[in-house]
């Protein structure tokens, strides 16, 4: 697993502080996808399939845009740049995360992972001035660290919805390999289309008035996603 050293932000003691901004896999961007909310579902259903996992341990699932097919495998990784025009909070906030109190009504705060391969990079961006106000790119970062808190939060409802109109429904794909075989992409769920279609007005007006029909269009939109991957990897 890789280490991590979470810490408070502050402008005293990260004054000086750089964070790496490019894309590569010696940054951390090696990763065969990250979580998602369905807030950014539009945005993401744009460059990459949005599939959902079960977690065996809690039972509960989450959503996911995948980047490839295999574990360590980011085909948007193409000559230190990410080749999609938008990237998933979850991922594009990293090094930062929030942290918070024990009182839930706290404002959230700003942490740091000081381990992350990103800090520390000698032509990284500062994040404090001169004067220690936070630079544009930690305030952006701050914003974008705001709207995946939103985001979390309202995730457990969307899920809900899913589970109680059985909407969720295992999916595979045999993804080819280059001297001919074929391995399995498993243990994943999507949207179930049929069943979508199926559901009668009332429901369909009570997913839409609790806004998760737009993101749950989204994510069957997002499975034209995976033609595109395909043909990212048969060109890697």
């Amino acid at each position: 697993m890789t280490s991590s050293s979470h810490a408070l932000l502050d402008n005293a003691t990260h004054r000086d502080l750089t964070v790496a901004t490019g894309a590569g896999a010696q940054w951390g961007d090696g990763v065969m996808g990250c979580l998602v909310v369905p807030a950014e579902f539009r945005a993401v259903a744009a460059h990459y399939p949005i599939v959902f996992r079960r977690d065996p341990e809690t039972g509960r699932f989450a959503p996911l845009a995948l980047f490839g097919f295999e574990q360590a495998e980011n085909l948007f990784l193409a000559d230190a740049r990410w080749d999609a025009a938008y990237v998933p909070l979850a991922h594009a906030v990293q090094p930062f995360l929030i942290g918070r109190t024990a009182h839930a009504d706290d404002v959230p705060q700003v942490h740091i992972d000081l381990a992350h391969p990103r800090v520390g990079a000698p032509a990284g961006q500062r994040l404090f001035d001169e004067t220690g106000a936070p630079t544009p790119y930690l305030a952006a970062k701050a914003e974008q660290l705001g709207a995946l808190d939103a985001g979390w939060r309202a995730t457990p409802a969307f899920l809900a919805a899913l589970e109680a109109h059985d909407l969720l429904e295992p999916f595979s794909l045999e993804v080819p390999l280059a001297e001919g075989s074929t391995r399995s992409l498993v243990g994943y769920h999507i949207i179930a289309e049929e069943r979508l279609a199926a559901l009668d007005g009332a429901a369909l007006g009570d997913l839409n008035v609790q806004g998760h029909l737009l993101p749950i269009y989204m994510a069957v939109a997002a499975l034209g996603r995976f033609a595109d991957l395909l043909a990212r990897r048969s060109n890697a």
